[in-house]
Order: structure tokens, then sequence, then C-alpha cells
């Protein structure tokens, strides 16, 4: 890897960001290049260590990809057709033969999310950087690009360790999310300076928080730590928007697990948009309201004494039965059988969809993705060479995608850096870089 004080002066192909995507581009148009002398390829990472979120990320573990990854697992506010596409372009069997071939294996677990045998993030990590440097790219940690500009049929770029030139440049900056790993935006700010377009950004993947505004929002803290499964529906003006069936952890401010961290993106963007956004959970995923006012009415027929705690705890977390109880009045030692038909239905009601005081997110210190950036009608989906700035490729977060849950984040960043890496290993090959 490259340790050198300064920069080389020229080279063919800059990669701006050593994280998911960018290691996977580099690796890409080595492995696919075929033209002799092979291109000059460096990749530029601000931090001093490369791949911080890939080592922080499914708890240090690294959920590397799913089992089944389609266009439907993703948001943009471009045209979906352009994800499906990329994703296309390197299916998971292919994912995992890649992973195999740098002697990674991976194993499934719940929900199809695959993981290393080994379960340890930095084997993943590791492996990217020996293939690196097996395919011929090098490495600059430390290495921030502050500008960037066309110069002389290619690129001029400006860092932290110097100024120099390339003939190609891949944008594998990453989003906003998780800035301690050194996710900042600033790619956005690079792709904006050489004419792209940038959709709004918001955090996705986050955990959810409560408004402390709100009389009996201190009832929620004592489930802190507390998971079970619900359905979550996010209504936008009025109207269901989506839904999701999973689980969700109380915390001490709000809400997190799978299903809040899907449905951040959607509050977040409807929120930027001054649109009003509420959050409902249903105790009883798939139950309608009827079969729920059914439900109770059998146990207390069948069950006179049986208390209205102890028989809706059955149905869901006894944590949460208790303080649903509380937030609605109820007396929890209270005969079930001794509800009047109002009060039995209102329960019904609040176990079907209950209204939680979410005000926003925790934002992107604590997000695992970015919803927004370099539109992606700006980009060919066959090359990820920017339709604006010939030359200039774009991959992974820093364009205007983004995934749910569950490795998909992290097989866009491989799909996008399949396509443009194999796109630029032809390129040298077909048109030279130092001819």
């Amino acid at each position: 890897m490259l340790a050198a004080p300064t920069l080389p002066g020229q080279v063919d192909i800059a990669v701006v960001g050593a994280g998911a995507a960018g290691l996977a581009t580099a690796i890409f148009i080595g492995q696919g290049c075929r033209g002799t002398p092979p291109p000059q390829v460096l990749v530029l990472e601000g931090a001093k260590r490369p791949g911080a979120k890939i080592l922080v990320s499914g708890g240090s573990r690294c959920n590397v990809t799913n089992a089944s990854v389609t266009e439907r697992d993703f948001w943009t506010a471009g045209s979906i057709a352009v994800v499906r596409r990329v994703l296309r372009a390197f299916p998971i069997r292919d994912t995992i033969a890649w992973f195999a071939q740098m002697g990674i294996a991976l194993r499934e677990e719940e929900d199809g999310k695959l993981f290393p045998t080994s379960n340890r993030a930095r084997d993943v990590l590791q492996a990217l950087l020996t293939t690196l440097e097996d395919t011929g790219g090098r490495l600059a940690t430390d290495a921030r690009v502050l500008r960037l500009s066309t110069h002389d049929g290619g690129f001029a770029l400006e860092t932290t360790r110097g100024r120099m030139n390339a003939r190609a440049v891949v944008l594998a900056t990453g989003g906003c999310a998780l800035p301690k790993s050194g996710s900042d935006g600033a790619g956005y700010e690079l792709a904006r300076g050489v004419g792209h377009h940038i959709v709004p950004t918001t955090p996705a993947l986050a955990p959810l928080v409560f408004s402390t505004d709100l009389d009996g929002v201190e009832r929620y803290e004592r489930l802190s730590g507390v998971t079970h499964r619900v359905e979550l529906i996010v209504w936008i003006e009025g109207a269901v928007h989506i839904r999701f069936t999973g689980s969700i952890v109380w915390t001490h401010v709000g809400i997190s697990g799978p299903v809040a961290l899907n449905a951040s993106r959607h509050i977040e963007r409807a929120r930027i948009q001054g649109q009003r956004v509420r959050v409902t959970i249903g105790a009883v995923p798939g139950w309608s309201f009827e079969q729920i006012d059914t439900h109770l009415t059998a146990i207390g027929v069948m069950h006179p004494k049986r208390t209205v705690l102890t028989s809706i705890s059955s149905l869901m977390s006894s944590a949460f039965a208790d303080t649903l109880l509380g937030a609605l009045g109820f007396v929890p030692s209270q005969c079930l059988s001794q509800l009047a038909r109002r009060d039995r239905r209102r329960l019904a009601h609040a176990i079907e969809a209950w209204e939680l005081p979410v005000s926003g997110t925790r934002g992107y210190t604590y997000a695992e993705a970015t919803a927004g950036g370099v539109d992606v009608s700006e980009i060919d989906p066959t090359s990820m060479q920017s339709r604006v700035c010939p030359g200039l490729f774009l991959v992974g977060e820093v364009l205007d995608v983004d995934g749910r849950l569950g490795g998909f984040n992290f097989q866009w960043a491989w799909a996008s850096g399949k396509v443009a890496g194999t796109a630029l290993g032809a390129l040298t090959e077909v048109r030279g870089f130092r001819g």
C-alpha cells in the first residue's frame, strides 16, 4: 500500500473513498483490465484508516449482503429502473462467489442476511485490502480530497497531501451517515462542483425519537430494552404511506430495531417536504380490529375472572401491555369480562393501531445510511459514468439510492462498484490512459 508522504503527480484512475464501494471499484478495475500496461489505480482515503464503516457494520460482524435482493428493497427519487439495472449486473450468486475467491465464506442468517462465517468484519476489510493490492491498486490514507475540477482532458484533485491529476475519477465518498466513520457529505460538494444536482439528503436507517413535550411520554421510558414484534405504519397526510412488520426495541428516547430503522427514511423525507407524519404500531401484526375485538370478547366469555392485563399479555409483550393499559386509563387487575362494550372496543382499537409520539430520528450520528444524494438520472447505469461530466464515475452511497436493513446497502456498493470497475477496465483496454 502507498505510504509515501506525497502523492504521485499523475495517475490513470483516482478512486475517492476507501469504503465498500471504492474498494470494490478499484478491485474490479484490476480484475477486469486486460490492457498492457495495466492502469495506475490509486484509492484516496481521507481518514487515517480505511473501511471504518465496514468494521462497525452488523455489530462488527459485517452483514455483507442478502440472499434475496431486488430493486424493491431500495428507494430513490429517480428511476428505480436504474437501480434494477445495476443490481442485475452483479447478482447475489456472483457476489457470494466473489467473496469466496477472496477467502470469505458467507452464511445465511435470519431474514436472508449473509455474514462472513468468521463473524468478523475485519476479515472482510482485510480481504478487500489484500485483493486491492493483488490486483495492482494502491491506497493512500490521510488524503482527503478538498477540491475536484476538470483539467486538460482529465481532472485535478487538491488533497490534504498535495495536488495530483487523474485521467478518470471515481467518487465513492459515501453519504453523511455515521460521521465518526469519516462520512460527512463532502462528496456531494465535489459532485456539485462539476455540475451534478444533489437530491436533498436525510438520515436513513436511524432510530426514532419521541417528543418530550407531550404529557405521558415518560411512561415509555419503563419499556427501555423491551423487544417485541409489531406492524408499524407510517401515515403521511392522513393516508397510509408504508407498512413494516418485524421487531422494535424500545429505547430511553424512542424505538429502534428493524422496522423503526426502515421507517426512518420515510419519516425524514416527509418532514423535509413539510408533510404531516404519524406513526402507529399494531401489537398483533396481521390482526384487524374485528379479529382483536372478537378474541377479547371470547376470552371474557370463556374466562370471566381473567384480568385485562393477563388477557392481552397473551397477545403481546406483558411490559407493553401494562404500558398500554396505563395510557388508556384501565386498571390492569380488572376482569376483562367487566369492561363495558365501548371500553373493550377502545382497547381493541389501541391494540390494532397505537399512535406513538414520534418527533423524528436520532440523526446522522446514529444513522446507518443516507437518503438522497447525486441524482441517478445523471449517471449511465451501464457504466456508472456521469452524463454531466465525462470521465467521472459515481458509486455507492453518494448516489440517491438507499436500501432497507439487511445487507442491501452493501450489495448496492458491490454492484455499483462492479459496474464502474468493469467499465473502467474495458476503457483502459480499448482507449488506453497513457498512449
